[in-house]
């Protein structure tokens, strides 16, 4: 049986202004806690049942986390998922520390990017591609909200995110930066440099005006059909697809 203040604790957690004031977050399900426990997260405790306790002897075996063997019917309550039968993870947030891209390194940057869910799939992204770094503007979407980890897969713990003042940002950037614009150059005739930033803007209105100045190259998705628009996700995939066809990582 659960303690109620660790159920009251993990409901405080599904609310940003918790996980802020905690510094913790939850990961729910199969994929994402088996990625968690073995990456450099730091677990404080681990709701699991049985089933996947025993599927994961190995990569518990030298843990020291706290383990709180819960069943499905619990889990189901306590945690964002309508089911689960595998495991929920508390776990402390990482600092929030300045990134930049170095050699031939690419970084995705995230301009009012709202909706959670296209945060964690532009993480899945970005980790399929080799990306290993989104700096995001301070509007963008939590990314630890449990909506963002969920639809990230597992990629959350592969990713590092930055959350900045875009314009200050950019302003210092050392690297040609590519902007997302319906009328910018055809991505399929776009010359990447060996090393930059990818600018996606938000879901309905795009990059923000006070950014445009700041992006050196502007780039556009050729439209063949009659859809008015790609979703960020989609559009980010794209481009970055069309970046590494140029610039595979070997």
């Amino acid at each position: 049986m659960i303690s109620k203040s660790i159920v009251k604790f993990i409901k405080s957690l599904q609310i940003k202004k918790y996980r802020k004031q905690e510094q913790a977050f939850l990961v729910e399900g199969a994929k994402s806690v088996t990625e968690v426990i073995q990456s450099d997260y730091r677990i404080k405790k681990l709701l699991a049942t049985e089933p996947f306790l025993q599927e994961n002897q190995d990569i518990l075996a030298h843990k020291s986390f706290e383990i709180l063997p819960v069943n499905e019917k619990e889990l189901s309550t306590l945690g964002t998922f309508k089911s689960n039968n595998a495991a929920m993870a508390i776990t402390e947030m990482k600092p929030n520390i300045v990134l930049t891209v170095t050699g031939k390194e690419y970084g995705l940057v995230l301009d009012d990017v709202r909706d959670p869910g296209n945060l964690g799939t532009i993480i899945r992204i970005a980790d399929w591609y080799g990306i290993k770094k989104i700096i995001c503007s301070n509007t963008c979407a939590d990314v630890y909200n449990p909506k963002t980890i969920s639809a990230s897969m597992g990629s959350f713990c592969r990713i590092e995110v930055f959350f900045t003042d875009l314009v200050d940002y950019l302003s210092k950037a050392d690297c040609p930066v590519f902007g997302a614009f319906l009328e910018g150059k055809n991505v399929h005739q776009t010359q990447f440099s060996k090393r930059g930033l990818i600018l996606m803007g938000n879901e309905s209105k795009g990059i923000s005006a006070n950014l445009e100045p700041l992006v050196n190259h502007k780039i556009s998705i050729p439209r063949f059909g009659e859809a008015e628009s790609l979703n960020v996700g989609v559009a980010t995939a794209v481009i970055c697809d069309n970046l590494r066809r140029e610039f595979p990582i070997n």
